[in-house]
């Protein structure tokens, strides 16, 4: 296709034709948002249009005052005569692939995404297009994901080895979406379960939008530290190493992520343990992805970009490298993270 339908511009990626912009990183008239992460979902925007099934996520990053319009899965809006509808990133709650459509040539943004089941959101859907972009946040082959009922029980045991030592568990996952995604799939009759204030209001979204989750009860309310004995408390990152923890007493520390695959990653993080549990593709999700879309052009946004481009290539896909703001995983340390 020789049409340029997406630019990647200095504020982001943009429709000339439909005149709005795709996870801007700048201020913009009209932004369309694949997902409520940190690095896709920025205020300042005159308007805003995000999937229903993440607007309460939305609502809670862009703030009270923010102009925001929804679609559903699959619904099809015109604007200014170019074709878009949302479909489902598999990612997080509300995730969504942007698919955009004028004169019969036709895009895919996919945003972040995943293959691998996941209970809190809807499953990653394959959209045919001749131009796809894909993040590249794991696109080497040593990231490979195991089964996530193991990655569950493996969490489930080292709960319990600390319940009987004596020590609190606490279990480290960026707050929108990995959290809970842990509490979605840990043995609840293990013990009590508590949240960071972080956590806590994103996990009480996934509630309201119908996500089974466990009762949790937020750190900040308990008066008796002796209530966290035996107990999980899940927290975002950027809790790590805070003297928020001092409160637990004796615990353990595990770290929920992709980055855990890689030897020296826990250390770096410095927790007890690492659990590879990753909201992203991994090596051959991306491929099957990719492949699935049948595109004549694979554009690759964020993460590994050269050695992901030189694969494809390589492999009969003709790809090319679009240096965007979003960073994956990492970018998903949310500046609400703080609390002590």
């Amino acid at each position: 296709m020789k049409s340029e339908l997406i630019k990647l511009t200095d504020k982001g990626l943009y429709c000339k034709k439909g005149d709005f912009y795709i996870d801007p990183w700048l201020p913009v008239k009209k932004a369309l948002l694949t997902h409520a992460h940190a690095d896709h979902t920025y205020r300042g925007n005159q308007s805003y249009l995000v999937p229903e099934e993440g607007k309460r996520l939305s609502r809670i990053r862009l703030g009270d005052e923010a102009v925001i319009e929804t679609s559903k899965y699959g619904e099809t809006q015109y604007i200014d005569g170019v074709k878009i509808s949302f479909h489902p990133a598999g990612h997080v709650l509300g995730s969504a692939q942007l698919r955009v459509e004028y004169k019969d040539e036709i895009w895919v943004v996919s945003g972040d995404y995943k293959l691998t089941p996941d209970a809190t959101c809807a499953p990653f859907e394959a959209v045919r297009c001749h131009n796809f972009i894909t993040e590249a946040t794991f696109g080497l082959p040593i990231y490979r994901w195991t089964p996530t009922e193991i990655i569950f029980e493996e969490i489930n045991q080292w709960w319990r080895r600390n319940q009987e030592r004596g020590k609190v568990s606490v279990i480290f996952a960026y707050s929108l979406g990995k959290a809970q995604r842990v509490l979605n799939g840990i043995d609840r009759s293990i013990g009590q379960i508590f949240t960071h204030g972080a956590v806590e209001r994103l996990t009480e979204a996934y509630r309201e939008s119908g996500v089974d989750l466990p009762e949790t009860k937020y750190v900040g309310a308990v008066e008796n530290k002796k209530d966290f004995a035996g107990s999980l408390i899940v927290a975002p990152p950027s809790a790590a190493g805070s003297i928020w923890l001092r409160r637990f007493g004796a615990h353990s520390s595990g770290f929920a992520s992709g980055w855990m695959v890689v030897r020296g990653a826990r250390r770096r993080k410095a927790v007890d343990r690492g659990f590879v549990l990753s909201d992203h593709a991994d090596w051959e999700e991306l491929q099957t992805a990719i492949r699935a879309t049948s595109a004549e052009t694979v554009f690759v946004t964020h993460g590994f970009i050269p050695e992901l481009v030189r694969w494809l290539n390589e492999n009969g896909m003709n790809a090319k490298p679009l240096k965007a703001q979003y960073v994956g995983e990492e970018g998903e340390l949310e500046e609400t993270g703080h609390e002590h």
